[in-house]
């Protein structure tokens, strides 16, 4: 009786929808064994949402007469399958594939400890972790270790051969942080500390602060740095008598200076911000000069002899390049002459 729709056949209509509404519901939860990793234990894994990358769940560990020992909710569960499993401890750090369960010694007291993955509280949205310590009776939660697969990226690096941990963290492409831990009471402590940071608009010139623990407290240093390996070189050579390295750079179409010693520390850099005539080139001579309060410099590239004469206190101080050390040439600045490089013929 096509296009009669009556009350009866209205109710059945609703109560099939629901029905294959309820089993798309089902469908889409799914609970994973993940076992292999202990001889003592194992555990799940449910999803409530395979559809979605990030999906509500939680992480469940089990002993072998099947007593729950720890279970972990999240809002925010992300799985990568292998052949159709969950598998534990893959650790693609810092950015790459970490499993849900991790089953490590991380305070090398010769116990496997647990992290299980809580969300992805970490930086960029990343995975996060909560940490416990195992022992003979079992498992118990540790804050400071959470604390280090909470703040950072992703979960912290174990080198048992150092009986170290080590963390990363960055913000956007101009700060980063590497640490390392020493573990003393079942405590990670902060023992070095490397900080590159080239935020503040002098890009590529920053900063490197470097903390290191002097057996009673951390010890602060600050020394500017240069990303050589990012700018456009366009001369280069190492000085003969100190081996420090000088480089001339373009970097938005304004040329920069910059003298590093042999930790690649930024002794001078010139200048801070760019002008319309930081710099001066002699056609005629084939030199770039510049000065700033305390002296006046002069870079030469006469062939196979090239340096640079510094002027300073009425003394002029001639520093050669090394044989073969070169890269590039003045001639090239010449031929681009960049936005704060005057030509003088």
């Amino acid at each position: 009786m096509q296009g009669i729709n009556t009350p009866h056949m209205h109710r059945i209509f609703l109560f099939s929808c629901c029905l294959l509404a309820g089993l798309q519901q089902v469908c889409a939860q799914v609970t994973y064994k993940i076992d292999q990793f202990s001889d003592q234990y194992y555990a799940k894994v449910f999803i409530k949402d395979t559809a979605e990358v990030f999906s509500p769940g939680w992480v469940a560990v089990y002993d072998h007469q099947d007593k729950e020992l720890l279970k972990v909710e999240s809002e925010e569960l992300a799985l990568e399958l292998h052949d159709g499993k969950v598998v534990a401890n893959v650790r693609e750090l810092p950015y790459g594939e970490q499993s849900v369960l991790q089953y490590l010694d991380v305070n090398f007291d010769g116990i496997k400890d647990l992290a299980i993955e809580d969300g992805q509280n970490s930086c960029y949205h990343g995975p996060s972790f909560q940490v416990y310590l195992g022992h003979k009776g079992g498992f118990t939660h540790s804050s400071s270790f959470t604390r280090l697969a909470q703040e950072y990226c992703g979960l912290f690096e174990v080198n048992e051969e150092e009986k170290k941990i080590y963390t990363m963290t960055k913000s956007g492409c101009c700060w980063h942080q590497l640490s390392a831990f020493e573990v003393v009471n079942n405590t990670p402590e902060e023992r070095e500390v490397v900080e590159e940071d080239f935020s503040g608009g002098r890009y590529p010139f920053g900063t490197l602060t470097r903390k290191h623990w002097d057996g009673k407290k951390m010890v602060t240093t600050v020394t500017d740095i240069v990303s050589i390996d990012e700018v456009n070189i366009r001369f280069a050579f190492t000085v003969e008598k100190n081996d420090k390295l000088l480089t001339l750079f373009l970097q938005d179409n304004m040329l920069y200076y910059a003298l590093q010693d042999k930790e690649e520390r930024v002794e001078l850099s010139f200048p801070e911000s760019a002008g319309t005539a930081d710099f001066i080139y002699s056609a005629k001579d084939n030199t770039l000069q510049f000065s700033n309060k305390s002296a006046t410099y002069t870079i030469y590239d006469n062939g196979n002899k090239y340096g640079i004469r510094i002027l300073t206190g009425g003394k002029t101080y001639d520093w050669t390049g090394r044989a073969d050390s070169r890269k590039g040439g003045l001639k090239r600045i010449a031929a681009e002459l960049p936005g704060n490089v005057e030509l003088v013929r």
